[in-house]
């Protein structure tokens, strides 16, 4: 009974050193701050500013953040998922309500996103070798028909 109990408890050790390992792996851990002026919205208008936060949450990434529109009003949008390339749900997003993610390298994801079960956009994410910049290239078609090429640029808070 006594070696189950250590087994059961060493298995868990293990679980947990090795999901910290992978999200320590990942640079978009952290506070993200968009850089406006070097970001690129197609068609615009850019925000007026925003933020994400990317943390841990068991083998999940749980992401939250918020924007301010052109025009003042204000959004958040969050979701948590795994990066194994299934769909889970997303809150607070205009254009979408279900992301799917998928990684890369250390560096590197991909995402897709669905609105009412249908493609809707996808996105590339990629955290500089050195950590201190994020850019998340966006594609797609918004809700009025038009095509989306946004190229965003975060920096590391």
């Amino acid at each position: 009974m006594k070696s189950r109990t250590l087994m059961s408890i060493s298995a868990v050790i293990v679980w947990f050193a090795a999901t910290s390992l992978v999200h320590a792996a990942d640079p978009a851990l952290g506070t993200w701050k968009l850089n406006v002026a070097k970001s690129k919205y197609s068609p615009g208008p850019a925000p007026k500013s925003g933020n994400i936060t990317f943390e841990a949450s068991g083998d999940a990434v749980k992401r939250t953040g918020e924007q301010v529109a052109a025009d003042g009003k204000k959004s958040s949008l969050s979701y948590t998922a795994k990066m194994d390339g299934k769909f889970y749900p997303v809150t607070g997003a205009d254009l979408y309500d279900e992301i799917s993610i998928k990684k890369i390298d250390d560096h590197n994801t991909e995402a897709a996103m669905k609105r009412g079960g249908k493609a809707a956009v996808s996105a590339k994410r990629n955290v500089s070798k050195d950590g201190k910049v994020m850019t998340i290239t966006i594609t797609g078609t918004n809700a009025k028909g038009e095509k989306i090429n946004n190229v965003i640029v975060y920096d590391k808070q």
